[in-house]
């Protein structure tokens, strides 16, 4: 089931990301006191009352700045996000009151079918104030006032929220069918593998970035076995985006991303691996996706014997954090071992779904522990007393111990790797949570 995605909007300097960061739970986007500091828009997952949401933080919508040189573009960015979230806040400020901005947002959100709660920000004066009444003039229901920065109502805000997600329609679960999101940053060839997987031009393939906009889903059949292959816009780098457009359509890519099985990490052979494709493979990762990495446009990459291997060697490197995640070398072009990724997607696909028998879990941990004890902290030994498997997709390990906080990160490490020396798990996630248990 995918998570419900909330965008925040409004104009410049209502306190939009104060907002986000409140919501998410910590300081993430960049927040200064100037309009149209946030430049790209954020993303964090969040949860409320059981809820799990994702909240996005957008830049401000300014339609009246005519020096701007994205101004002609803004209505099509609100468009998008409007569109593409299941959720709306539009965010005002409690104390310059309604702005021309403020009205024509309100005349966009009037439109949408989504749900839209109208948040009236730095209000310092909850009783007998009547100031932020003059918001109901806006079209959009009642206002709720709050103080982001202080956090005063924000529990309000977000119980009423989360109400809002019972109206969101879950997608029909096919167990049958695999779900392949391809990302990556633009350029790299997305649309161009899609193509070669699917045999035909089933999306427009450009040497423009950024041509994709929307997540396309192309439903097939190969050797009797049922997938979805999710296209998906390139994600751009902060700071490189030349059309704010493409900001909002990474949502797209996000909620590909949630709902897939098993994604395709896209990265350019000729470029190596940048700071947006970590990015964009740290998000498939805590997720907790299949993930394979295929390398495109091997075709142009001139080699020999070695250069491979130096390649591979170099994307553990850069890709440290997912030393599980298989890789494969292809070309889109010539479609050299484009048809081999099939075999990858599969073998993911059964290791996402593996299941271990509590009894043979237990032998090799004890096993482990005997092999390698855990470390002493301050003369007390980690004891693990009995160990279970909770879930699939990613596959998800509870450990029963004796003191939770004695579970240093590199033992966990260690547990995860005799899990996949005994079971294999490739190209998977592995979650491993502990829960205290005397013995």
């Amino acid at each position: 089931m995918t998570k419900p995605i909330v965008a925040i909007l409004g104009r410049p300097n209502v306190g939009k990301s104060t907002l986000f960061n409140r919501l998410a739970g910590g300081r993430i986007a960049i927040v200064e006191d100037t309009p149209g500091v946030t430049r790209d828009r954020l993303y964090r997952d969040a949860e409320w009352g059981g809820k799990l949401f994702t909240i996005v933080d957008t830049g401000g919508l300014d339609f009246t700045d005519k020096e701007d040189p994205f101004g002609e573009r803004v209505r099509a960015q609100a468009q998008i996000a409007i569109e593409e979230a299941d959720v709306l806040l539009f965010i005002v400020d409690g104390k310059s009151g309604i702005t021309p901005q403020d009205e024509i947002i309100a005349d966009l959100l009037r439109k949408t079918q989504k749900p839209v709660i109208l948040v009236v920000n730095k209000v310092e004066q909850f009783k007998n104030n009547l100031d932020f009444y003059e918001f109901y003039q806006l079209g959009l229901g009642e206002p709720i006032p709050i103080s982001a920065a202080h956090g005063m109502n924000t529990g309000d805000l977000l119980d009423l929220l989360v109400q809002q997600f019972k109206e969101i329609p879950e997608e029909d679960e096919e167990p049958d069918i695999i779900k392949i999101a391809v990302v990556g940053r633009p350029n790299v060839g997305k649309s161009s593998l899609v193509n070669a997987i699917l045999g035909q031009e089933r999306v427009i393939v450009s040497n423009i970035p950024g041509t994709t906009r929307d997540a396309i889903d192309s439903p097939f059949i190969k050797d009797e076995q049922r997938y979805l292959l999710i296209d998906t816009a390139g994600m751009r780098r902060k700071g490189n985006i030349e059309e704010d457009t493409e900001r909002y359509s990474v949502i797209r890519a996000l909620r590909a991303i949630d709902r897939s099985d098993v994604v395709l990490i896209v990265l350019d052979a000729l470029e190596g691996v940048s700071e947006q494709d970590k990015r964009i493979a740290g998000y498939v990762h805590e997720a907790g996706k299949g993930a394979i990495i295929v390398v495109n446009k091997w075709d142009m990459v001139q080699k020999d014997d070695k250069t491979m291997k130096q390649f591979e060697d170099e994307i553990r490197k850069q890709l440290a954090f997912m030393p599980y995640a298989t890789t494969i070398f292809v070309s889109a072009l010539t479609k050299q071992r484009v048809m081999k990724i099939f075999d990858l997607v599969n073998f993911v696909a059964e290791q996402q779904c593996l299941r271990v028998s509590t009894s043979v879990l237990n032998e090799v941990i004890s096993e482990a522990v005997q092999l390698t004890p855990a470390p002493t902290y301050k003369g007390k030994r980690l004891k693990i007393l009995y160990a279970t498997q909770a879930g699939i997709k990613p596959p998800h390990f509870i450990l029963f111990v004796n003191e939770p906080t004695l579970l240093h990160f590199s033992y966990l490490r260690y547990l995860e790797n005799k899990l996949r020396e005994n079971f294999g798990f490739a190209g998977v996630t592995i979650r491993i949570t502990t829960r205290k248990r005397e013995g």
